[in-house]
């Protein structure tokens, strides 16, 4: 039993910190992704789930140090009765989410690995499963699990696993995560990365004769009768789907990607910090001669406009949708830098860069 006892350990020990981690990478994501929820659950549950909205980035923060520390608390055998209970409730409360999203299709992503591996609802659902199974045998067998450290000495490593993921947590929320995962990252092409890879093939199924067939070229004879046309090859389809820049006057989604364009993003202006504004508004007359400045918002055209005139703001501004805002920076505001297309600078509002900053990651 002592190798049973190992593998649990060990096997859900990591996955726990490993999974904790790339969300302490990303807490706004995860808050992203509670609110989600808690809209879903406020229309479909009781009205009261709508109370935990504005406090979805305190529960994502408590949620993925919870996850971190309870994995370290695990490998050390650490209070192993409290321990067990917090894994057992925890991973109920997973599995209730993941259920909830696959078999009702209502929040598609988990984020139960940030956007590191994205994971189908289906496919969290049974990892929560099976990940339910072996924290059921922890809890039945965590009296086999003796202490490997003294109480005191185990305190101090719990206190202090909990005070470094804090600090990490809100380190990411004030600047921007440390490894960025989402397709809006540094270095990536975004025009290429919204067409597909090679092109598509296809199975067609057709009927004929009360028989089914299938074909890789569309048949040319028409006593076929089509019933269905499945993609051979998904893994072509465009990593990016949903990007799109307009006005009231067309859509400008292909010019946002010639020359040099900065972006000063405001996902939504009711909550944009403005204690950096004289710097952003610094930086974009110091780069207006090299540098096209565009804001993107999700925001109302009124709402904006007023935003505009309180803080001087003399740069045209185009609409984008919330969540693909959100997905390009995590800021509001942000700076997002592309050169033709190309992604070469992202800065949360609170590292506004300067001018020679921005022009030398443009030649």
């Amino acid at each position: 039993m002592k190798i049973l006892d190992n593998f649990l350990k060990y096997f859900v020990g990591i996955l726990f910190i490993f999974s904790g981690l790339i969300k302490v990478n990303d807490p706004i994501g995860t808050s992203i992704k509670l609110k989600e929820y808690f809209e879903v659950f406020a229309n479909d549950f009781a009205p009261f789930f709508a109370f935990f909205i504005p406090y979805s980035l305190v529960i994502a923060v408590f949620v993925v140090v919870l996850e971190v520390v309870l994995g370290i608390a695990l490998l050390l055998h650490y209070r192993m009765k409290l321990t067990s209970w917090a894994f057992l409730l925890l991973i109920a409360f997973f599995t209730f989410l993941t259920f909830y999203s696959a078999y009702f299709n209502k929040v598609t992503e988990c984020g139960c690995f940030g956007d590191a591996i994205p994971l189908t609802p289906w496919q969290s659902f049974a990892k929560d499963v099976v990940l339910s199974v072996l924290v059921i045998l922890i809890f039945i067998r965590r009296n086999h699990f003796k202490p490997i450290m003294k109480d005191r000495s185990g305190n101090v490593v719990m206190a202090l696993s909990f005070a470094v993921n804090i600090y990490l947590c809100v380190y990411a929320i004030s600047h921007l995560p440390y490894i960025d995962f989402r397709p809006y990252k540094v270095g990536n092409n975004i025009p290429q990365l919204m067409a597909p890879s090679e092109p598509y093939r296809y199975k067609y199924i057709m009927e004929k004769d009360g028989e089914e067939f299938e074909f890789t070229d569309y048949p040319g004879d028409t006593t076929y009768k089509y019933k269905d046309m499945i993609i051979l090859n998904p893994e072509a389809q465009p990593k990016i789907t949903d990007y799109h820049i307009w006005t009231d006057d067309g859509e400008f989604t292909e010019e946002s990607f010639i020359g040099n364009k900065l972006f000063i993003i405001f996902y939504d202006i009711s909550k944009s910090k403005t204690r950096n504004m004289d710097k952003i508004n610094d930086l974009i007359q110091s780069v207006e001669d090299d540098v096209e400045v565009w804001a993107l918002t999700a925001s109302a055209d009124t709402e904006f406009e007023a935003f505009r005139h309180e803080y001087q703001l003399a740069i045209p501004y185009f609409y984008a949708d919330m969540t693909v805002l959100e997905a390009i920076i995590r800021s509001n505001p942000g700076l997002w830098l592309m050169k033709d297309g190309v992604v070469v600078g992202k800065w949360h509002h609170n590292d506004v860069p300067d001018a020679d900053t921005v022009i030398d990651l443009l030649e």
